[in-house]
Order: C-alpha cells, then structure tokens, then sequence
C-alpha cells in the first residue's frame, strides 16, 4: 500500500509505502538530488515520530529517488532567505532538521537506510544517525559545508569525532569523498550491499515482523559482503598512524594537500575549503569539543549556532570564486570564532531545546 501520491498532478517530495510491518520512506526529487526541502524535513519528522509510536511498525526502510540518496539540505534556499533579510526562516529550517537527527539518532526502532548514491551532508544526518546504513558501490558519502562557509552541523560532529584515527576530522574539514568500501572500512556503513542484489534486500526485510536489530543485522548480513579498498583510498593513506600524536593538526594539513595531489585538483582552487575561511576554525571547536561528550544531545546544541553563519559564493552567486573575510587563516583570532556560539541576540529566539526521549541514547557508531 502506497500512500503521499499525488492528486494534482504533482509528485510528492516524500513518497511512502506500507509492506506489512514495514515502513518504506523514499525522498522524490531526483532532479535536486534529493536535497531536504523545509516541506521534505517536516514530512521526515512526523512520519518517524508517528512511527515511533505505531505499534504495527517495526522497521523503517529510508532511500532516495534517483542517482542520488540526499545530496544534503536545501542550504540554497536558506541562503536567498538570509540574503533577503529572513534569517530566521533558514535558523527554522535548521532547528527542525536537527530535530530530526537528533529522533534519529535515538529512535527505539530499527531504520535500515539504503545509501544507493550520493550521501551529503543532511543526507547524512538523515542516515548516519540510523541502526543500519548500507552502502553499495554507488555510493559517495562526504561533508562539503567547509566548502561553503559552513562547517559539518546535523549532528556530524558526534559521529565524525568517532572515526578510527582522527579520519573522520580530516572529512569534516576537507569535505573528501569517501566511495562505499571506505565507508563500511571506516564505520560510517555498516554493511556493503551490491546495487544489483537490493531489490531481495528489500524483499527479505519486507517480512520483518520484529524491531529487534540483530535480527534486522541478520538479513542484511546474508546479502552483505567484504570488499577490498582502492590502493589510493583516503582511508588507507590517512590512517591513524598519520594522524597521531600531538602535531596531528600540522599532519592533517599536510594530509590535505596530499589528497589534492592525488586527485588532481588545483591547490589555489581546493585550499580555499580548508585554509581560508572562518569555517575551519569553527568546525575544528565543534569537532573537538564533541569528541569529548558522551551524546547526541551537546553535539546537536553547539551545532544549532551554525545556522547564523550565511553563504553565498557556490549556492546563490554561482560563481565559485567566495571572498573569504579574513582572507587567511592565521588572520582569524579565537574571539572570531567564540563569536558564533554566543546567543542570538534577539528576544524573540529561542535556542534549539532537543525533545525529552524516552529512550537511551542510541551512538550511530554503536556496535550491535
């Protein structure tokens, strides 16, 4: 049973379909590559807290659309509403998206999330959060916000901090791309599925009739297999041994530039993700004071502040040439960036306060 069709003729953003226990959740804009519009987040967070609470649901089975699983949130939007003056529509948006991570990431029952494509990041909030996250070799995961002036929010910190090896550091800050193999090698998988298998996947978690995740692991691990890294995967060549010991933040720079040699890009062009914008300094604090928290729930609170930091060069102007301000990385003080988790001044906010759960916090690096 399919229900979200369209009546007047225009395809829903959240198509979702009912297969006896079961709850299939599939994102419908392809041509966006799936990016979390306002209207697509909301449908996310009232099905899964509804779902939740259904006792006739025991498994929630969440793709996309297309070549694409969710290529992030609609950050595009957000930027021509603070562009406009509306600053508080995007701090909206986002508030009610790390609302959904946060369920997410401590939701009771188990969410099996089918990463056939592009994985980005509020695709990955979306996912990573989740019991189960199966990759295939489609699959292309990474965090290009420093990229945009932003750093990595939707509860990235938390699970990124949690990588072998300060890895997951060096994707939030360089916004690398990460194939399926080196997803499920590094954690952010749990399993690797070919594409070509995950339709008796989906058949064989169609008639789960229990929420119980080692019975859901059970069947994903009949159709999972073992695949060998690239000889040039990042995960290989910065491994923990690289990243270790105290001069780690020199050795992540230098690790950097290495990956930018070995993909061919332009130093002058890839730099700017990293050693030109506020954003590195802001990620570095959110990634290194969630490493230290025991839950999702600091993680999401200190990433909240992120929606006041605005963007224009790639999303609105289109013109890939941003005019960073300081336009140097050793022109940045702490002061600067202390400057993005204070309090917004304005009467009429409120701080994200994250719902009371009922149940523990579940880690999305968890193991079974």
């Amino acid at each position: 049973m399919a229900s979200n069709q369209p009546s007047d003729g225009v395809d829903p953003q959240v198509l979702i379909e009912e297969k006896s226990y079961v709850k299939i959740i599939t994102m419908n804009r392809p041509r966006q590559l799936n990016a979390l519009s306002a209207n697509m987040v909301s449908q996310l967070l009232k099905s899964f807290i509804a779902y939740e609470e259904d006792a006739n649901v025991k498994l929630v089975i969440l793709k996309g659309k297309g070549r694409a699983f969710c290529a992030g949130g609609d950050v595009s939007a957000v930027a021509n509403d603070v562009t406009n003056g509306h600053w508080k529509f995007g701090a909206n948006f986002f508030r009610k998206e790390f609302t959904l991570n946060y369920i997410l990431a401590t939701y009771p029952k188990s969410q099996v999330s089918i990463l056939n494509g592009i994985v980005m990041g509020g695709g990955a909030g979306v996912s990573i959060h989740g019991k189960f996250r199966v990759a295939t070799e489609n699959s292309v995961f990474a965090m290009p916000e420093t990229a945009l002036g932003l750093f990595p929010d939707i509860g990235a910190s938390y699970f990124l901090s949690r990588l072998p090896g300060f890895f997951g550091e060096f994707v939030g800050l360089t916004g690398a791309r990460l194939d399926g193999a080196e997803m499920l090698a590094c954690g952010l998988a749990t399993h690797f599925v070919s594409s070509s298998t995950l339709p008796l996947l989906e058949e064989a978690l169609f008639k789960v009739d229990t929420s119980d995740p080692v019975v859901v692991n059970s069947i994903i691990e009949k159709f999972s297999q073992r695949v060998p890294l690239k000889q040039r995967s990042a995960f290989l060549r910065f491994n923990q041994k690289l990243f270790g010991g105290p001069t780690s933040k020199s050795k992540l720079k230098l690790a950097h530039f290495e990956w930018i040699v070995s993909t061919g890009a332009s130093p002058k062009d890839q730099s700017k993700k990293f050693c030109m914008h506020l954003s590195e300094k802001a990620g570095c604090k959110v990634l290194i004071s969630a490493s230290s928290e025991s839950s999702e729930c600091a993680a999401m609170s200190c990433e909240e502040k992120s929606a006041k930091i605005s963007l224009r060069a790639l999303l609105v102007d289109k013109d890939k040439n941003p005019k960073w301000e300081p336009s140097k990385l050793e022109l940045i003080s702490n002061e600067m960036v202390d400057r993005y988790f204070t309090k917004v001044d304005d009467e009429e906010w409120e701080d994200l306060k994250l719902p009371r759960r009922p149940t523990p916090t579940i880690s999305a690096m968890s193991k079974l």
